[in-house]
């Protein structure tokens, strides 16, 4: 899909878009431009959030938190010493 640009820079997503991602009319979405792709991107903050949740969920532990598991290894190399 395209959309022109217009004064001042203004493009409008459509409304299909608009839709699919969950943008309402007032609400804030995020632009990062990616280096790599070539490519703007835009988030809602919830999106956001939410792939920040699911990157720290790659990292979590069945046994607890990963910032558990390091204390606790911290503590056991100290003792070990």
């Amino acid at each position: 899909m395209s959309v022109q640009v217009s004064q001042g820079g203004r493009i409008v997503i459509p409304a299909e878009m608009r839709q699919k991602m969950g943008i309402s009319i007032g609400d804030q979405v995020l632009l990062t431009w990616s280096d790599d792709a070539h490519e703007l991107r835009i988030a809602t903050r919830k999106q956001r959030l939410q792939h920040a949740v699911d990157l720290v969920k790659r990292y979590a532990t069945a046994s607890g938190s990963v910032v558990d598991e390091l204390i606790g290894e911290r503590r056991q190399a100290a003792a070990d010493e």
